[in-house]
């Protein structure tokens, strides 16, 4: 049996190839190409094999000129044995020029091998790293040149491989062979060919700085722009609502003239860089076929080998100029090396590393004193809150809009750490505790339904797969579904479209609170999870979500008073502090905060 592509393709070093990819930045940060030949360790033989049948598949091209100088010199001095010259010079011809099928197709083969591994390889690390990343990366970073990362850089870095492991090796070996046989044959011509190599690193080193700067600004504008289009895609239903398509077209049309231009200005100098070096060496090639058939005409040469030096020196001239021609591509993945590099040396990561494996949930919490503030922000979102959550009970945060509530929830959930004080689960610090084990044991019901393009199935058992047919079905009844999928023509298996836009916004929720109950979480966190419904879906979603949080330690944020009543506490936050706390019958006899909140929804 065949082996597959992946298999093909894996680690030689028995490690992950994301993993190894990381280190290898880590190792070398700084130095591209020492990066880049790192990520090759192990695939170098897959190179080497492919430059090996590079030289079979080629060899036409350095021995033709041969054979064709033998041919005119034999014709020239009327040699006898002539046509059978030209019968094996024929026969050789033909073999070799045959031979390049089956070489091409190895060459292809071993140099595709190392250049996607190399390529799959960069992506799995770059997703795996964006995993790692803390939720106020993510926040800071726009998706879309995240995006861009991924696929446009790492395809360039996968062509940066290309030409910096195969195209200058098989420029070095055709300038070596053009060279060996004409120093045989004659060292003027020899000395000769030598003059233009200075010319030739000279202008790359003229045009080097250049390109690095164009390209580094080319790179960041198609960043920028990638990001505005996903931001103007998601805004589509917004902007046709408020009949502002215009307003979007002029704008994204500013940000398309901005990169039109970089992209302009990159091309000048490219044209210019390759221009120059063309006709730099077209007119060294006009100059040796007239040294040369000034040499046939002294009688230091043969005629025929004018037209053996003619190809050679085309032969220089052409790998010499696809030198030239490489290094806009070369500095274009070098600048795309030290993108991806933004990614993958970024140390705003969540350290769960030697921490404490959570092996049970009970799921009381305790806040200490505790004391928040965003990066770069001027002042703390919590002020000293204190506030102690017993296992099992549902809790209601409520306060204005700013006042600390969601912060409460993503230092819940894991994704912020306080700036002062502690945060305890069940007695433990959270700071000293593997997140990730933490939060098998919890679910995320968030405002605004986060559903993928798939089956409502595939939305509901998202991270476990292996669910009974029996708890997939109770699960259903519990989030109130199972009138809305045995409506459905193809049921559990109805597609929700991306984002889950097939489905109403209510639908869409009671199928997030099916995907937290698959779970069977000992904590849960509801953000707004009834904002923004009709009261019928209202009513289905309250259901749902006391079979949810039945026995579970719940905390709820929600605007809409009523329907936190039945909460076992409510917390009043107010500037980031707990201003009062009690059941809702204890609230609305105090006649504070909450009671004056309450009354201004009545």
């Amino acid at each position: 049996m065949h082996a597959s592509f992946e298999e093909k393709i894996k680690s030689p070093r028995g490690i992950s190839p994301e993993i190894w990819f990381t280190e290898c930045y880590q190792r070398h940060r700084g130095h591209p190409l020492l990066i880049l030949a790192s990520l090759y360790k192990g695939y170098y033989h897959k190179f080497l094999l492919a430059v090996f049948f590079f030289f079979i598949k080629h060899s036409p091209v350095w021995i033709l000129p041969i054979v064709t100088a033998s041919i005119i010199n034999d014709v020239v001095s009327g040699d006898e044995n002539l046509v059978r010259h030209l019968m094996v010079s024929g026969c050789l011809m033909v073999a070799l020029l045959l031979l390049n099928i089956p070489t091409n197709y190895a060459y292809t083969a071993f140099k595709s091998q190392a250049t996607r591994y190399a390529e799959t390889g960069l992506r799995k690390a770059l997703i795996r790293k964006l995993q790692e990343l803390s939720i106020s990366y993510h926040i800071d970073t726009q998706s879309g040149r995240l995006q861009s990362k991924i696929m446009r850089d790492v395809e360039a870095v996968e062509t940066l491989s290309t030409q910096m492991f195969l195209s200058i090796l098989n420029i070095a070996l055709n300038i070596g062979v053009a060279l060996v046989v004409t120093v045989q044959k004659s060292m003027v011509v020899f000395f000769f060919f030598l003059v233009t190599t200075p010319i030739a690193a000279g202008t790359m080193w003229f045009f080097r700085n250049v390109m690095k700067k164009r390209n580094s600004e080319f790179r960041k504008e198609m960043e920028e722009t990638s990001a505005r289009v996903m931001e103007m895609v998601e805004m589509i239903p917004v902007t046709r609502a408020h009949a502002l398509e215009d307003e979007e077209v002029e704008k994204m049309s500013g940000q398309l003239f901005a990169v039109a231009e970089k992209g302009y200005k990159l091309d000048l100098v490219q044209t210019l860089f390759g221009s120059v070096g063309w006709v730099i060496f077209q007119i060294f090639q006009v100059l040796c076929l007239c040294f040369t058939g000034y040499l046939a005409y002294r009688k230091y040469i043969a005629a025929g080998d004018i037209t053996l030096y003619q190809s050679y020196f085309a032969t220089i001239v052409n790998q010499v100029s696809a030198i030239i021609s490489l290094v806009p591509t070369i500095a274009k993945g070098v600048e795309s090396v030290h993108s991806i590099g933004e990614v993958l040396l970024s140390d705003d990561v969540e350290r769960n590393e030697g921490k404490l494996q959570v092996e049970d949930v009970r799921g009381g919490f305790s806040f200490d004193c505790v004391h928040f503030r965003y990066h770069d922000a001027e002042q703390d979102v919590l002020n000293g809150l204190d506030l102690e959550v017993r296992p099992g009970e549902t809790i209601a945060l409520v306060g204005e809009s700013g006042a600390g509530k969601s912060t409460i929830l993503n230092l819940v959930v894991g994704f912020y750490r306080a700036t002062a004080g502690k945060v305890l689960l069940d007695g433990q610090d959270m700071n000293d505790l593997d997140l990730r084990s933490y939060r098998r044991f919890l679910a995320v019901v968030p405002q605004t339904s986060i559903l993928f393009s798939g089956s409502i199935r595939d939305n509901i058992i998202y991270g476990q797969e292996h669910v009974s047919d029996e708890k997939l079905w109770q699960v259903i009844d519990a989030a109130n579904l199972r009138e809305l999928i045995e409506s459905m023509p193809q049921g559990l298996d109805t597609q929700v479209g991306e984002h889950g836009g097939k489905l109403s916004g209510g639908q869409r929720q009671r199928v997030s609170i099916a995907r937290a109950l698959i779970r069977d979480p000992r904590v849960i966190v509801l953000d707004e999870a009834t904002s923004a419904l009709d009261s019928v879906s209202e009513k289905l979603i309250q259901e749902a979500i006391e079979n949810l949080c039945r026995g579970r330690t719940t905390f709820i944020v929600a605007h809409r008073l009523s329907t936190i009543r039945n909460a076992d506490r409510i917390a009043v936050i107010s500037e980031g502090a707990l201003e009062e706390i009690g059941t809702y019958k204890e609230l609305m006899e105090m006649k504070g905060a909450f009671y004056h909140l309450k009354m201004l929804q009545s």
